[in-house]
């Protein structure tokens, strides 16, 4: 029997595979998080007189045994149970019998969904956060390692500047910089407690909300109890397009990576381990790595809509609407960290190519150094661009290759250490110590 069900009323087969859908499936990303809101959950009440001492030790070495089991694969949602809260209830009761069913009181199903759901965005949110820091990491050493091997720099792809690998690295790191920022507003969003908040109403009981928002690490609470429940969606929303701002990152660069391993720029050399040839043509080495790497992160770019489009027009309270978030939000934690552990291995292995700006087709790009030149002995820049201009165009034009770039971020300065301070402050302020203390503490485990 489900948790809502009603003695003596069944439902159809067809209105149950209707309305369960995929939740069952991914319940099962829930369920360690379930667990731990359960945890926090019965210390709390035990601390309001709803549960003895004794009643909570049975209670927490039952639960983290579930626990055990979640990690070692075991754990399963049985045909017929409605979901993740469900089985976890039911295999309380089968162990503990009447105290296994003390562990719903002063709670709903709303705020159990939504607690665990925080708590799940808000793991995924730092997995991804550190996965990012691993490619930053990648992007600043390569920065650093090509500083002086120049690349043309593009306006409307035509060929404008002189650029450099350092730069071109560099600039991706620095945009996953300013892309933590958003993951950490995603991460302190999802880092509330909305425990306690119940169907959306709150509860006649006692419960001590500031507690199991210390033993689950949360950053603070959702106050009150109707926002709390409003939450759900704009959690997802946040979340996504903190990861839909990282995709949009890594679908730029792949698609940089795909022209430029092309034979008509040829800048860069993809290993063999990264191509695949062609069923026809013998010499083909198609960068299908980072064209999939393109579709992928684009495809994410438009979750944060398909969230929007769900939640459109719904009012305060909880509607059944919300469950289609999941199906949106979980694989797309999967897809994105996939996308980065080999946007990481890519980095590692890509082959830049030297010396490209001897070749006299770029000689163009040094037009504007040889304006400064004139500028710095004493001509009127106005003067000095129509000079060259008439340079280019009579054939009289001798490019100046040696290159004077000094200011920040330049060529010759590529504050590689102000970048990395950027991104350091950014993963600084997520505050997830807490979080992975707290968790640790409530399983009794030290870290």
């Amino acid at each position: 029997m489900k948790l809502w069900q009603k003695e003596g009323v069944t439902t159809a087969e067809q209105i149950e595979r209707f309305t369960v859908g995929r939740d069952r499936e991914m319940d099962l990303y829930l369920a360690p998080f379930d667990v731990l809101g359960n945890l926090a959950h019965a210390q709390m009440l035990e601390t309001i007189g709803l549960l003895t001492d004794h009643e909570l030790s049975l209670l927490n070495d039952e639960l983290k045994a579930i626990y055990q089991d979640i990690e070692e694969g075991s754990f399963v949602i049985e045909e017929g149970v409605e979901d993740v809260h469900s089985q976890v209830e039911l295999l309380l009761t089968r162990a503990l019998g009447n105290v296994g069913k003390k562990i719903h009181s002063g709670r709903s199903r709303n705020d159990q969904v939504l607690v665990d759901l925080k708590l799940f965005t808000r793991d995924r949110l730092w997995r991804v956060a550190e996965a990012t820091q691993r490619v930053f990491a990648r992007l600043i050493d390569r920065s650093e390692q090509h500083k002086n091997d120049l690349l043309p720099g593009y306006t409307h792809l035509q060929i404008a500047m002189p650029s450099s690998f350092g730069l071109w690295f560099g600039a991706y790191a620095e945009a996953l910089a300013d892309d933590m920022l958003t993951l950490q507003t995603a991460y302190r969003l999802a880092n509330r407690n909305p425990l306690g908040s119940g169907a959306g109403y709150g509860s006649s009981f006692p419960l001590n909300r500031t507690l199991t928002t210390e033993l689950l690490g949360f950053e603070g609470m959702h106050v009150n109890v109707v926002y709390a429940q409003m939450s759900r969606g704009k959690t997802e929303q946040t979340a996504l397009t903190a990861l839909a701002a990282i995709a949009a990152t890594i679908s730029r660069m792949a698609m940089d990576i795909c022209l430029y391993n092309s034979q008509n720029f040829g800048f860069l050399t993809l290993p063999d381990a990264l191509t695949t040839g062609s069923s026809i043509m013998p010499h083909k080495k198609n960068p299908d790595v980072a064209e999939l790497l393109r579709a992928k992160t684009n495809r994410l770019k438009a979750l944060p809509m398909e969230v929007t489009l769900v939640m459109s027009n719904l009012p305060s309270g909880y509607h059944r609407d919300m469950q289609l978030l999941k199906e949106i939000l979980m694989p797309a934690f999967d897809e994105l960290l996939d996308c980065l552990d080999i946007t990481e291995f890519m980095l590692e292995h890509i082959q830049v190519k030297t010396n490209l700006l001897d070749d006299s087709k770029y000689d163009l790009l040094f037009s504007v150094e040889r304006v400064n030149e004139l500028v710095l002995q004493g001509v009127p820049f106005r003067e000095a661009y129509q000079t060259v201009g008439k340079e280019i165009a009579e054939h009289t034009y001798n490019p100046p290759r040696t290159l004077h770039h000094t200011h920040e971020g330049s060529i010759g300065n590529l504050g590689t250490e102000l970048i990395v301070d950027h991104m350091a402050k950014a993963v600084a302020g997520f505050g997830a110590d807490r979080a992975q203390n707290a968790i640790e503490t409530l399983l009794g485990r030290s870290r």
